[in-house]
């Protein structure tokens, strides 16, 4: 089953219910709720209130983008506590939550360790409530490139013990079709939710359907892959409210027109 959603970071400067009704009214079905503005950590009413209001309005809470940055000490310099995180993603219902892999890219980053064990760590705690950790493909941290983040995947798995962390995946920046294909296909059952824009060149935001060979590609890819996956429209041009139901209509279009091989 592939479900479109919306991170909650396309729209900051919309409140829950207004976010909520943009989503519903666009036909998407489930919302990444972020810790920047909309669930800050270790606002546990504030994320029971989410909660019950995205379940009011019809949909899920596909994860909670947490902006933890796994590996580097808590408090105001270092970011969230890994315990107020979680708690905060079980209190939203969050099934997933999504952090980030340290903060210096794979290149110049001498001791991976602390990351690793940080993520291992974080992969028990997130067991005990019944959660899953996803690292998000993304610049400056050890999740820059496909070969650092398979790495840390297998370096994670060697201390947990078995396959435990997943991947969030998203076209690397200025990657042609081809490569970004490639890159996803090099994850293979390990992503469980993906971050839909169309950017270039750089990080330009463009209308999703400028992609369109792109995302049919890996539509078509997520549906022959046999698992399920969150498709998560993240930015869109202008961050224009206005534009969420053209760009959520593509991405429905391609989710449900994506052959299925199994």
């Amino acid at each position: 089953m592939l479900i479109p959603g919306l991170c909650s970071v396309t729209f900051r400067q919309l409140d829950p219910p207004a976010l909520l009704d943009l989503a519903a009214r666009a036909g998407l079905a489930t919302v990444e709720w972020g810790a920047d503005v909309h669930v800050p950590v270790g606002d546990r009413a504030r994320a029971r209130e989410v909660a019950a209001r995205t379940a009011d309005a019809g949909l899920t809470v596909a994860s909670y983008g947490s902006y933890l940055r796994a590996g580097v000490a808590g408090g105001a310099e270092g970011g969230p506590d890994v315990a107020d995180v979680l708690g905060t993603a079980a209190a939203l219902g969050a099934p997933r939550v999504r952090v980030w892999a340290g903060d210096t890219g794979s290149a110049g980053t001498g001791d991976r360790g602390p990351v690793v064990r940080a993520l291992a760590d974080a992969v028990r705690r997130a067991d005990d409530l019944g959660l899953q950790i996803g690292t998000e493909s993304h610049g400056g941290t050890l999740t820059d490139t496909t070969d650092s983040t398979l790495r840390l995947l297998r370096e994670v798995d060697d201390l947990v013990g078995r396959p435990a962390l997943t991947t969030y995946w998203q076209p690397t920046v200025d990657a042609t079709d081809e490569e970004a294909l490639a890159e996803l296909a090099a994850f293979g059952d390990r992503v469980s939710t993906v971050h839909a824009f169309s950017w270039g060149p750089g990080t330009q935001r463009n209308p999703l359907r400028t992609r369109e060979a792109l995302w049919t590609r890996v539509a078509a890819a997520l549906r022959e892959s046999g698992d399920g996956h969150d498709v998560l429209l993240e930015f869109v041009p202008e961050d224009d409210p206005d534009v969420l139901a053209r760009e959520a209509m593509a991405l429905r279009e391609w989710l449900n027109a994506a052959p299925a091989t199994r």
